[in-house]
C-alpha cells in the first residue's frame, strides 16, 4: 500500500471512518415544528415567555377613570373632559354596541425602568380606541382583541419616563374593526347589545431584543411556507429557523443575541444596522411597497364611526413615520380628509405636515371611493371636481392617480373622466374577485368607450390589504400576468376595510425581506420610500409610455356582486332623483343669477353642500345596498335633506325668474278665472317636448278649459297637452294620437293609440303591436309581465345574485284589472298582483303623444308601481319576450352606452347575466327595437330575446330588513321604429327622468313677464346625437356680494357629450339670456382649467344669433366655459325679447319648437 502525502483542505479533515447515522432530516416534521416556537402549549418556555420584562397593573402605577357618553352620542374631546369621571379597573365591561367611553389614564413609572429601551402602556378594551394627549391631539389608534390587526401598545415618551408620571386620554368605542356582527359571521347584521371587557390596562416593559427575534423568526417561517421547496432559500430558512429553536435555551439576553446572529445567515451580517438604508438601489426592485389603509366610508358601521376610524388609523400612520423613515402611506377620499379637518384639527395639521414632507400621499382625486356603476356621468365628474378641489385648497396639490380598489366594476366612461380630472394613472384590483373568468392583465392600457386611455395597474397580489408577508411579495411576481411587458408590481399593504393600516410588524417584516433579497434572488426585490405616482412613472419609463403594454377596451365588468344594481331600491331612487334635482337647481339658479344679477346670488355654498351629501352616499358600499341598516337610516336622512334643500333652492330661483308663481299640482287651488297663460312649464332639459299634464279645474277660466281634452273620474282634474311649456288650446282639433282603453269586462284589456297597442289577457301581457307597421313585438306563444326568482346567493347576500337564480322562475299574473282612464289624452288600466305576503299595485298608462318630438316617435307605456314588499330572498323583475333578435343589447352608461351579449357563446358572455344600466336598456334589430326605460332602477338583463328590468330584492345580510316595506317606482316600455342607433331612445329616457316643472302664475302680468324668461339658455342644432347635460356657474366664480375686486367675472359652464358613439359637428346656439354678453368661450377639462389652445370662436348666425361650433368624437365629453360681461339689469334682454315677440306674434298659443334633428322650425298659424 502506498501513501500519498497531501495537505489538509481548508475545510478540515475528512475522516476515513464514519460510524454516525448521518444528518438526513425529515423535512416536513421539521417544518411543522416551527409552529411551536411562539405561543401555544409551550408558551411558558418558548419565545413567548420572554417577550415582556416587566408588567404592572396595580393602582399604585395605573390609575383609570371613565365616563360613558349617553346613548349613541359622540362627544368631542373638549365636551368629554367637562364630564364627571368615575374610577374604573381592568376587567370592567362597557357597552352596548356603538357607544363611546372616555378614559383618563395616569401612569407612574418606576425609576429603574429608565434603563430599558422602551416602556409602553398596553390597553386592550376588546374594541377600537384612540389615545389623545391631554391637549386633545390624537396620538394613535388602538385595536383590541387578538386578531391580525391587534395594536394595543402605546409607547410612553422618553421625557415622560424621566418625569416618572404620564397622563393621557383614551376614547374607546364599542365596535370591532368590522362592526359587531351578531353571530361572528362578518356580514351578519349587527348585534346591537354587545358589551366589551377591558382585558388589559398594563404598564409594561417589552423585551425589544426578543421582539426582534420574533420578527426574525416570523419572516424565516414565511419564507419556509411561501417559497417552493426546491429553492435554496426555502431550505436555508428552514435550517436556520430550526437551529434558532435548538439554540434557544433560557431566553436571557445572550441567548436571544445568539439566536439573532443565527438569523443573519439568511438576512445578512449586521443587516439591521442599515435601518431604512436597507432599501438601496430602490428603483431596480420588482415589488414596490406602499402603505395603505382602506377605510370603507360606511359598511358594517355608520358614517359617524368611520370618522373615528379615520382619526385612529391616520394618527397611527403618522406615528409610524417617525419610527420608520421609509414608510410611505397612500390615502384616498377627500371626504375623510374633510372630516378629519372638521373634527380633529390638530391631527389634520400633523397629517398636512407629512403630506408636505412627501410621506403621506393623497390619491384618487375623488370625494369618496364611489361606486362607478350607478352614479350619473355628471356625478362622477363631481366626485373628481370636489375631491381635486379639496386636495388643491388644503395641500396645494392635485392627485395624479385615480384609485378605486374596491368598487364593484368600473364604467368604460372612466378613462376619459380620469384624464379630464388631471390624472392619467389608475389603480384597482376588485376584478380579482371574478367568480367565473380570470381577468387576463395586471398592467395594461385601459381604453374607454371614447378611445381615451389611462395606464392601469391591478396588483397581482390581488388585495389592497396585504399583510406585507413573504407570500404577498412572492405573489407580486408569480401572479403577474404581463411579465413579457412589465415585471413590476405594487404591494398595497396594511389592515383595511375597517381601517388600521400598516403595523410595525409589517414594516419590520419588509425590512427583513429586503435584507434577504439583497443577496438572494429566490425572492423578488422590494423597495420602499416611494409614492404610487412614482410607481406609475416607473411603469411609463419601462414600457415606452405604455406602448409595450396590452390594451383592454370598454368597461371593467366585475363578475361578482351583480345584485348590488338592485339591493336597497330606495337608495337607488334617492340617488337618481337627487342627481336630477341638483342638475335642475344648477340650471335654474344659473339662469336666475344671469338675468337678474342685482336681485339674486348663485347659492354655490348651498348647492355644494347638497352635492357633498349625494357624493357621500355614492360610496361603494352605500349606493350598492351592501351596508348595515344603520347606514341606510343615515343615507335616507341625507337624501331627505337634499330633497328639502334642493327644492327650496329651486323655488328661490323660480321666484326670481317667475315672480309671484307657485308649483302647480293637482292639489293646487286656482284663483277664479285663471287663464291659459297663467300655467307654464319650465323645461330643464334641452330637448323639445310635448306631453300630457294635469291641473285642477276648479277656478279655471273658459279659456283655460279650452285646453282640457279629458277629465279624471272625479271631474276635478283636467288633462291637457303642453308644448314646450305652453298649454295647447287647439288640442281638440289637433290630436294626432287618440289614446283609448278597451275591455271585454273580465280578463282582456287593451291600451291603444294610432301608434302602439298593448293587450293584457288572463293576467299577462300577450301582445304588443306597432299599429302603424302592424308588427307584433311579443314572441309567438310567450307572455310578458312581472316575474319572481328565488334569490339565494352562495354567500354575499346583499351583494350577489347567482346565475342559478334564472332556473327558478314564477310568472305573476295581474289581477283585479280595470280601466281607470279611457282617453283621449291618457288611457290607463290599474291592476294588482298578490305574491306571498306582498302586494303590488300597478297603473299602466298610454298617452296620446309620442315619446319625443322626433317624427315617427312611438308612444311609451308607463308603469307606475306601488309595492308593499314582504318577501325574503326573492327577486322581482319585469320581462318582455320579444320578437326581436340581436347578439347584443344596449344599455345606457355614463355619457354613452355599452353593448353586452344576449347569448352564452363563452364564459365571458355567460358572466353578464345581470348587468347595470342607467335610464334605458334596448334590444334592437334592423328596422325595429324596444327599450325599457328606468326612473330609478339600475339592474337589467337580456337573455336571448327576453329583456328584463330588475325591481326588488330581499336579502337579509348585512341588513336584516333590506327593502322590506313600501316602494314607489316607475318604468316604461318604448317600442321604436329603426335600430337603436337610429332611435330616440336616449332622448326619451332623458325626458322620462326629467319631469316638466309646471308653474302657476298668480297674475296675468306675471304671465307676460314669464314669456320673456321661459325659453332655453342654450340649444343644439345640427347634431341630434349631442346632449347638453349640465348648465352651472363656474367653479371659481366669486359669489361674495361684498367683493369689489375689479377682475371679477361671470362664467357659465356647459357640459355636453356625444351619446350615440359617432362624430358630430354641433352648433351651440346661445340663448337670449346670454346674447350680447358673451366675451369669451373656451373648452376646459373637468376641473375647469382652460385649454389654452382651445378657445372657441363666437360666430353670428343670421337666423340663430350668436353660435359656437363644436366638433365631437364618439362619446366625447366637452366642458365649455362661457365668460360674460357684467349686466346689472334686464333692460337689454327684455328689449331683445320684445323685438322677437313682435316678429312672431302671428303664431298661436301653441309655441314653436325645433324638431329633434335640430334642422326645422315648426309652427302653426292662426
Amino acid at each position: 500500500m502506498s501513501f500519498h502525502h497531501r495537505s489538509e483542505s481548508a475545510t478540515g479533515h475528512y475522516s476515513e471512518l464514519n460510524y454516525s447515522s448521518g444528518a438526513k432530516w425529515i423535512k416536513g416534521l421539521t417544518q411543522s415544528r416551527l409552529g411551536t416556537f411562539l405561543g401555544g402549549h409551550f408558551s411558558d418556555v418558548n419565545l413567548s415567555s420572554v417577550l415582556f420584562t416587566h408588567r404592572l397593573d396595580n393602582a399604585e402605577h395605573v390609575k383609570l377613570e371613565v365616563w360613558s357618553a349617553p346613548g349613541l352620542t359622540k362627544p368631542t374631546f373638549e365636551e368629554a373632559l367637562k364630564q364627571k369621571f368615575k374610577p374604573a379597573r381592568k376587567g370592567d365591561s362597557f357597552g352596548p354596541s356603538w357607544t363611546n367611553h372616555w378614559w383618563k389614564v395616569s401612569v407612574t413609572i418606576p425609576d429603574y425602568w429608565e434603563q430599558y429601551e422602551r416602556v409602553q402602556f398596553e390597553f386592550d378594551p376588546g374594541c377600537e380606541a384612540m389615545i389623545y394627549d391631554v391637549d386633545g391631539t390624537p396620538l394613535q389608534g388602538i385595536t383590541g382583541g387578538f386578531g391580525g390587526d391587534r395594536r394595543v401598545e402605546y409607547i410612553i415618551p422618553m421625557e415622560a419616563r424621566k418625569e416618572g408620571t404620564h397622563d393621557f386620554i383614551i376614547e374607546s368605542s364599542c365596535n370591532g374593526m368590522f362592526g359587531v356582527p351578531w353571530n361572528g359571521d362578518t356580514i351578519a347584521p349587527p348585534d346591537m347589545n354587545r358589551y366589551f371587557a377591558l382585558a388589559s390596562a398594563d404598564l409594561v416593559v417589552p423585551n425589544q431584543d426578543a421582539w426582534h427575534l420574533l420578527w426574525d423568526f416570523s419572516t424565516l417561517r414565511e419564507i419556509v411556507d411561501s417559497l417552493p421547496g426546491n429553492t435554496s432559500l426555502q431550505n436555508k430558512a428552514l435550517v436556520v429557523a430550526n437551529e434558532i429553536m435548538n439554540s434557544f435555551k433560557s431566553g436571557d439576553a445572550s441567548d436571544i443575541r445568539r439566536c439573532r446572529k443565527i438569523a443573519e445567515e439568511v438576512f445578512g451580517e449586521n443587516w439591521q444596522d442599515e435601518d431604512e438604508n436597507i432599501y438601496r438601489d430602490n428603483k431596480q426592485a420588482q415589488i414596490w411597497g406602499i402603505g395603505h389603509c382602506h377605510i370603507d366610508t360606511a359598511w358594517l358601521w355608520p358614517y359617524r364611526v368611520t370618522q373615528q376610524k379615520v382619526a385612529r388609523s391616520w394618527a397611527t400612520q403618522v406615528d409610524l413615520m417617525k419610527r420608520y423613515p421609509e414608510h410611505r402611506f397612500s390615502c384616498s377620499q377627500a371626504q375623510q380628509y374633510k372630516w378629519l379637518k372638521q373634527l380633529y384639527p390638530p391631527l389634520f395639521d400633523r397629517v398636512k405636515e407629512q403630506v408636505i414632507a412627501g410621506k403621506f400621499h393623497p390619491v384618487g382625486g375623488s370625494w369618496v371611493e364611489n361606486d362607478s356603476n350607478m352614479p350619473s356621468g355628471e356625478a362622477l365628474v363631481r366626485q373628481f371636481v370636489f375631491g381635486q378641489k379639496f386636495f388643491k385648497e388644503n395641500f396645494g396639490i392635485r392627485c395624479e392617480t385615480a384609485w378605486l380598489p374596491d368598487s364593484f366594476g368600473l364604467t368604460g366612461a372612466y378613462p376619459q373622466l380620469i384624464r379630464g380630472a388631471g390624472m392619467k394613472y389608475f389603480f384597482t384590483q376588485k376584478l380579482s374577485w371574478n367568480n367565473i373568468n380570470i381577468f387576463p392583465h395586471s398592467t395594461f392600457n385601459w381604453v374607454g368607450i371614447d378611445g381615451t386611455q389611462v395606464l392601469c395597474h391591478m396588483t397581482p397580489v390581488d388585495t389592497y390589504t396585504a399583510q406585507a408577508s413573504v407570500g404577498d411579495v412572492q405573489k407580486g411576481l408569480t401572479n403577474h400576468k404581463n411579465l413579457e411587458s412589465s415585471a413590476t408590481s405594487l404591494l398595497v399593504f396594511g389592515n383595511g376595510d375597517g381601517g388600521g393600516g400598516p403595523l410595525a410588524k409589517m414594516l419590520e417584516n419588509l425590512r427583513r425581506i429586503r435584507a434577504t433579497n439583497n443577496h438572494s434572488r429566490d425572492l423578488p426585490p422590494i423597495n420602499m420610500g416611494h409614492s404610487v405616482d412614482e410607481f406609475f412613472e416607473h411603469l411609463m419609463e419601462t414600457t415606452a409610455t405604455g406602448k409595450k403594454l396590452p390594451n383592454w377596451h370598454g368597461e371593467l365588468y366585475l363578475e361578482f356582486h351583480r345584485g348590488t344594481y338592485t339591493s336597497h331600491g330606495s337608495i337607488k331612487k334617492g340617488n337618481r332623483h337627487s342627481e336630477i334635482l341638483l342638475r335642475d337647481v344648477e340650471h335654474v339658479a344659473t339662469l336666475a343669477s344671469i338675468v337678474k344679477t342685482s336681485e339674486y346670488t348663485y347659492p354655490k355654498g348651498e348647492i355644494d353642500e347638497c352635492w357633498e351629501k349625494v357624493l357621500l352616499n355614492q360610496f361603494h358600499d352605500v349606493l350598492p345596498g351592501s351596508a348595515i341598516g344603520m347606514v341606510y337610516e343615515d343615507a335616507e336622512k341625507l337624501y331627505a335633506e337634499v330633497g328639502k334643500d334642493g327644492k327650496a333652492l329651486m323655488e328661490e330661483a323660480f321666484q326670481v325668474l317667475f315672480p309671484n308663481s307657485i308649483p302647480l299640482t293637482p292639489e293646487t287651488k286656482l284663483q277664479p278665472n285663471t287663464s291659459l297663460n297663467q300655467i307654464i312649464g319650465y323645461n330643464t332639459t334641452f330637448f323639445d317636448r310635448r306631453e300630457i299634464v294635469q291641473f285642477p279645474l276648479v277656478g279655471a277660466s273658459a279659456g283655460l278649459k279650452t285646453a282640457v281634452a279629458q277629465v279624471d273620474q272625479s271631474s276635478k282634474i283636467g288633462y291637457a297637452v303642453m308644448d314646450n311649456g305652453v298649454l295647447d288650446a287647439s288640442i281638440a282639433n289637433n290630436l294626432d294620437l287618440h289614446a283609448s282603453a278597451y275591455t271585454n269586462g273580465s280578463d282582456h284589456f287593451v291600451l291603444r293609440n294610432s301608434s302602439v297597442q298593448l293587450t293584457i289577457s288572463n293576467g299577462r301581457i300577450t301582445s304588443l303591436v306597432d299599429v302603424q307597421l302592424r308588427r307584433e313585438l311579443i314572441a309567438d306563444g310567450a307572455t310578458g309581465g312581472l316575474i319572481i326568482f328565488e334569490d339565494r346567493p352562495n354567500y354575499w347576500d346583499a351583494w350577489d345574485v347567482e346565475i342559478h337564480h334564472l332556473e327558478t322562475t314564477t310568472s305573476l299574473k295581474f289581477t283585479n284589472v280595470s280601466v281607470v282612464a279611457h282617453g283621449p289624452l291618457r288611457a290607463s288600466v290599474q291592476a294588482q298582483v298578490k305574491y306571498g305576503k306582498s302586494t303590488i299595485n300597478v297603473l299602466i298608462s298610454l298617452d296620446a303623444v309620442g315619446a319625443t318630438l322626433k317624427p315617427g316617435s312611438r308612444s311609451m307605456f308607463r308603469f307606475d308601481v306601488e309595492v308593499d314588499w314582504r318577501e325574503r330572498h326573492e327577486f322581482l323583475k319585469f320581462e318582455l319576450p320579444l320578437n326581436i333578435h340581436n347578439d347584443n343589447a344596449y344599455y345606457e352608461t355614463q355619457f354613452g352606452y355599452v353593448q353586452r351579449p344576449t347569448h352564452k357563446n363563452t364564459t365571458w358572455d355567460m358572466a353578464k347575466f345581470e348587468v347595470c344600466g342607467h335610464k334605458y336598456a334596448d334590444l334592437s334589430e334592423y328596422g325595429y327595437g324596444l327599450a325599457i326605460l328606468s326612473e330609478s332602477k339600475y339592474g337589467f338583463s337580456c337573455q336571448g330575446n327576453v329583456l328584463r328590468i330588475s325591481l326588488l330584492r330581499a336579502a337579509t345580510a348585512p341588513d336584516a330588513e333590506q327593502d322590506q316595506g313600501e316602494h314607489k317606482f316607475s318604468w316604461a316600455v318604448m317600442p321604436h321604429k329603426g335600430h337603436f342607433l337610429e332611435s330616440d331612445v336616449p332622448m326619451a329616457a332623458y325626458l322620462f327622468n326629467s319631469p316638466m316643472h309646471v308653474r302657476y302664475l298668480l297674475g296675468d302680468k306675471d304671465a307676460i313677464a314669464a314669456s320673456f324668461t321661459n325659453h332655453p339658455s342654450f340649444a343644439i342644432h345640427g347634431a341630434p346625437n349631442v346632449f347638453l347635460e349640465t348648465i352651472k356657474r363656474g367653479e371659481y366664480d366669486d359669489f361674495d356680494t361684498s367683493s369689489s375686486e375689479s377682475d371679477y367675472c361671470t362664467t357659465v359652464i356647459a357640459r355636453l357629450y356625444e351619446a350615440f358613439g359617432g362624430h358630430a359637428h354641433a352648433t351651440l346656439v346661445i340663448g337670449d339670456h346670454l346674447s350680447g354678453r358673451v366675451v369669451k368661450a373656451v373648452t376646459t377639462n373637468l376641473l375647469e382649467d382652460e385649454d389654452k389652445e382651445e378657445e372657441v370662436q363666437i360666430m353670428d348666425d343670421t337666423n340663430l344669433g350668436p353660435v359656437l361650433k363644436l366638433n365631437f368624437r364618439g362619446f366625447e365629453v366637452k366642458t365649455l366655459k362661457v365668460t360674460l360681461s357684467e349686466q346689472s339689469d334686464m333692460l337689454a334682454f327684455t328689449e331683445n325679447r320684445t323685438q322677437q315677440s313682435q316678429k312672431t306674434k302671428r303664431l298661436t298659443k301653441r309655441t314653436s319648437w325645433i324638431d329633434i334633428d335640430g334642422l326645422k322650425l315648426a309652427a302653426r298659424e292662426d
